[in-house]
Order: structure tokens, then sequence, then C-alpha cells
């Protein structure tokens, strides 16, 4: 599995398949899941594809019987899951917002 460091919109995508690691996830459903178009959905599955991250392989049916063409499918690898969780909380942490300032309000008339 190759180093990758995530950005948000990998994020989303990666969040989806964190929820249940076994289910294969197809393009059209991460596109309405994450909001994102297929030019920018296809292109992140291809690079977590490339570096090791998701499996991809195609839907086992008779295309006839669903009356559609079989779907290109995505899992997420084993390995994945954990510098994936990693990566996730290093992100959020990466993109909190600051704590509030408290400042203390001068008593005598805006002077201390």
């Amino acid at each position: 599995m190759d180093e990758l460091e995530l950005t948000p919109k990998m994020a989303a995508v990666i969040k989806v398949f964190l929820e249940d690691p076994e289910q294969p996830r197809y393009g059209f459903e991460l596109m309405r899941r994450t909001g994102q178009p297929s030019g920018t959905m296809y292109p992140i599955l291809a690079k977590l594809e490339q570096a090791g991250w998701l499996v991809g392989g195609r839907e086992d049916i008779d295309p006839r019987a669903a009356g559609r063409p079989a779907r290109r499918t995505y899992r997420i690898t084993g390995a994945a899951v954990t510098v994936a969780r990693i990566q996730l909380a290093a992100l959020s942490e990466q993109f909190r917002p600051p704590a509030p300032i408290r400042t203390r309000l001068a008593t005598n008339g805006g002077t201390r």
C-alpha cells in the first residue's frame, strides 16, 4: 500500500467505505453520498485504487436479469482501514476551529 495523504474530498469518500469496510461500493452511490460530481469522484477512486487503498472489481450479476450492466465496485483494503482512520482523525484535528478567545471586559469606563 502506497503512502497517501488524504485531501478533504478524498476523506469524504473514505468515510463512506469505513461505515462498513466489507461492503462493496460503486461510483454513483459514492457520488450521491458525498455530493461530488463524476469528474471528481472517478479520479479519486482511481488514485485510491492505484495506491492500494481500494480494490476494484465487477458486480457478479446477469445483466439481462438485472436490466442493467454490471457495476464496477470498490472495496477498502484491510490495511487501508487503519491508516484511513488515523488520517481522518489528523485531518479532523487540522480543520478543528480554534477555541474562542475569552477577553476580559474593563470595568472602569473602558480603562483597566
